[in-house]
């Protein structure tokens, strides 16, 4: 079996979906299989460090939730569980250097375009403005129109 992995960004966007059912598409086409990352923000809550843990706990188990309802659909279109990622960074990209510097199996991130006319989504534009560079590995990136319908997606992918 392949190790080739299709990172998504599970996170709260309109354009999250489109993205991963194209990498659910692309992964099922060519025998690899789905990673999907949850990046937890750190709690900034300093009076009482009892109160930031608790915080941080339920944003984990609210993480693992999400991913848990994401992977139905993962299962469904690839046949196949997704590898579940939960990353506390301060911010997405720094959660994906990390992530990607210190998997090799990652061969894609996938993300999708922002839809409206609200600009192409922060992650996009920085990308576009800073590069792709994550650590020593250099990965392609496939930016996918968020407001892509389940046809063109199966045409596309």
């Amino acid at each position: 079996m392949s190790q080739r992995k299709f990172l998504v960004i599970a996170d709260d966007s309109a354009e999250f979906r489109v993205a991963l059912k194209f990498a659910c598409r692309r992964a099922r086409s060519t025998g690899g299989h789905v990673a999907l990352l949850r990046v937890i923000e750190p709690a900034v809550f300093e009076h009482w460090s009892g109160v930031r843990e608790e915080i941080e706990r339920q944003a984990r188990e609210e993480a693992e939730a999400i991913l848990q309802k994401m992977a139905e659909f993962v299962i469904a279109e690839t046949g196949m569980a997704p590898e579940f990622i939960i990353e506390h960074a301060d911010n997405t990209r720094a959660a994906l250097r990390r992530v990607i510097s210190e998997d090799a199996d990652i061969k894609i991130l996938v993300l999708a375009a922002a839809v409206e006319g609200r600009g192409p989504g922060p992650l996009v534009a920085s990308i576009a403005k800073e590069g792709v560079k994550w650590g020593a590995r250099k990965v392609p990136v496939t930016i996918v129109p968020g407001d892509l319908t389940d046809d063109e997606i199966a045409d596309l992918a």
